[in-house]
C-alpha cells in the first residue's frame, strides 16, 4: 500500500480548491485530513473517500469498490472508504465536490460518536 510523494502532491494540487488539508502517513498509505477529520485515505497511488450507503451508491454506479485489506489469518475486511472514478482525477471541480461530500460524512461520523 505504499504511496509515492509525488502522488501525495498530485491530490494536494487536485483539492486546492477544497480547502486546506494535511496528509498523514499511516501504516504503508495515508490519511487526507481537514478540519480534524479524515475523509479520504491514499493506498497504492490511488484515492479513496469517506462514503456513507447514500454516497457508495455513486461510487458502485461508476464501478467501484471500497477499499479492502487483509489481516493477517482472516478474510478480507472492506472500509467505508471508495475508490474514486479515475474521470475525477481529470475534472478538479468536479472532485473537490465529491470530497466535500466525503468530508460532511466524516464530520458526521464524528458527531455520532461524541
Amino acid at each position: 500500500m505504499p504511496v509515492s510523494a509525488a502522488y501525495k502532491s498530485f491530490i494536494q494540487d487536485l483539492l486546492a480548491d477544497f480547502g486546506p488539508v494535511s496528509i498523514r502517513r499511516m501504516f504503508s498509505g495515508a490519511g487526507v485530513y481537514a478540519d480534524g477529520v479524515m475523509f479520504a485515505i491514499l493506498a497504492d497511488d490511488t484515492l479513496y473517500l469517506k462514503a456513507d450507503e447514500v454516497s457508495a451508491r455513486d461510487f458502485a454506479a461508476e464501478g467501484k469498490g471500497p477499499f479492502t485489506y487483509r489481516p493477517k489469518g482472516r478474510g478480507p475486511v472492506a472500509l467505508s472508504y471508495w475508490e474514486v472514478p479515475e474521470r475525477l482525477l481529470d475534472d478538479p471541480e468536479e472532485l473537490v465536490t465529491w470530497a466535500r461530500r466525503a468530508h460532511a460524512i466524516a464530520l458526521a461520523a464524528k458527531a455520532e460518536k461524541r
